[in-house]
């Protein structure tokens, strides 16, 4: 035992019971390609099992952000980690790749091996939702860095796609529609700013608001981000797919105008999908200006999908046979800019 590490702040008997109980949740996401066991040095994935001509790998990484202050609050660590996973999947998927296996990195100050479960449990949930593989990861506990209770993940994922199938808005034109599918809430961006919301109100999380119905406000906010790429892959296989847009950070502005060319804007029909009764309270208790919440959140739409006014019908109907609830929610247009009304 290493004592005078231990005197440090460092467990390392504690990382070792870590390892011991989330190798079932590890086990529970293999998929074709998974290699090796978790505690290599390095996770493996046997690419040469896909059978694919021409692989384009597609990576992304991200964290949770501020959203994790409210899993402190709340003392609520099982759903976080699906976040880590959606955050990094869904921007992959937004290029048409599958995403193959992902890797997760969690700090925190005293490795607490049962709060890590959790955290670890909800990841492997998410690779499971994602038809992904975890094949490694980092549990590093550093005294000093974080308060007590505290931590923070971050996630890297990297998916494939056939060359010819790439999707990366180069067909996207004018008159195509958009297909928007609906979020799960806030997901993981904005929370700076609900936090500030929050706190100017005095709002509570353990209470009921009149806009969120039966939850609290804590259950609507912590609510996991919606993980789209069985689903998306389903239309993108099936439809001629232009474009896909992951709306996070930035909402509707920032991020669906990533997959258009010079001289295109979007015009974007408010009433056509369901504004969810948290981003009312947010409104309502932040004073925010209708437009600018379209700038900042995702109010309802967490994903996009762009393709010909022929194929959407299509593309709605794979979408409801999975469970999802979309509608078509505008068009491009031939005036840059996006104008909502």
């Amino acid at each position: 035992m290493a004592v005078n590490y231990e005197k440090a702040g460092v467990n390392l008997e504690a990382g070792y019971e870590v390892v011991r109980r989330i190798k079932q949740h590890v086990a529970s996401t293999n998929r074709l390609g998974t290699m090796g066991n978790i505690g290599a040095f390095g996770g493996m994935f046997d690419l040469a099992a896909l059978n694919i001509k021409e692989p384009v790998l597609v990576s992304g990484t991200d964290g949770v952000g501020t959203k994790l202050k409210l899993a402190f609050a709340m003392d609520k660590h099982d759903t976080i980690g699906i976040d880590a996973v959606a955050m990094c999947v869904n921007d992959v998927l937004a290029q048409g790749a599958e995403p193959l296996f992902f890797l997760d990195y969690v700090a925190l100050g005293h490795n607490i091996p049962a709060k890590v479960e959790a955290i670890v449990a909800g990841v492997a949930e998410g690779c499971r939702q994602a038809g992904c593989a975890l094949i490694g990861g980092e549990t590093a506990e550093m005294p000093g860095m974080y308060e007590d209770g505290e931590y923070d993940i971050a996630g890297f994922t990297c998916g494939v796609v056939e060359k010819s199938q790439l999707i990366d808005g180069s067909k996207v034109k004018v008159g195509d529609v958009l297909i928007g599918i609906a979020s799960s809430g806030v997901h993981s961006n904005g929370f700076s700013l609900v936090r500030k919301v929050l706190a100017d109100n005095n709002l509570d999380l353990n209470a009921k608001y009149e806009e969120l119905g039966d939850r609290t406000l804590g259950e609507a906010l912590l609510c996991p981000t919606r993980i789209y790429v069985k689903q998306v892959l389903e239309v993108v296989r099936n439809c001629d797919v232009h474009g896909i847009c992951h709306i996070t950070g930035g909402g509707f502005d920032e991020n669906i105008p990533r997959i258009l060319h010079d001289g295109q804007g979007l015009h974007i029909n408010e009433g056509s999908w369901e504004i969810l009764g948290v981003f009312k309270l947010l409104e309502k208790y932040g004073n925010i200006p209708h437009r600018e919440m379209f700038n900042i959140f995702n109010m309802g739409v967490g994903m996009v999908i762009a393709l010909d006014e022929s194929e959407a019908q299509k593309a709605l109907e794979i979408l409801a046979a999975a469970g999802e609830k979309a509608s078509i929610i505008g068009k491009v247009t031939a005036e840059e800019g996006v104008v909502i009304e």
